[in-house]
């Protein structure tokens, strides 16, 4: 494929049937930017701020989701007073998923499927039975 080189450029692009694979796209805006109907398998996003970010009707099987939230200690951009603003999942398959080191407090869980969900090695269903013959 022969290379499209874009710098320093304000441009609104419009791509359509179109194959873009191991393109490289760094220190760039692509802010409110859609992409509909297209495969992204393999994708890496490093070092970006993706508030408000909607991802709808994806299949995420394999993906790797770490480091998230605000910038850590020692951070460029790192604030002591920022709070990350609360994430929402909702209608998701997160069956056999693993959640690790992760701060869920005030996390809430509503009408969500528990049947062998772990925390810590406890079972959740056990817990819970526990917790309402009190």
């Amino acid at each position: 494929m022969e290379p499209l080189v874009i710098t320093r450029e304000g441009k609104k692009l419009t791509v359509r049937e179109s194959n873009l694979s191991d393109s490289d796209v760094r220190e760039s805006c692509l802010d409110r930017t859609l992409f509909n109907d297209v495969s992204m398998q393999g994708i890496k996003i490093v070092d970006a701020n993706l508030s408000d970010l909607e991802i709808e009707d994806a299949q995420l099987g394999g993906a790797y989701i770490h480091n998230i939230g605000m910038p850590p200690a020692g951070h460029p951009y790192y604030d002591p007073d920022a709070k990350q603003r609360p994430l929402r999942f909702e209608n998701c398959d997160l069956a056999g998923s693993t959640w690790r080191d992760c701060n869920l407090s005030g996390a809430a869980f509503t009408d969500c499927q528990v049947k062998g969900m772990t925390i810590n090695g406890l079972l959740v269903e056990d817990l819970l039975r526990s917790y309402h013959n009190h």
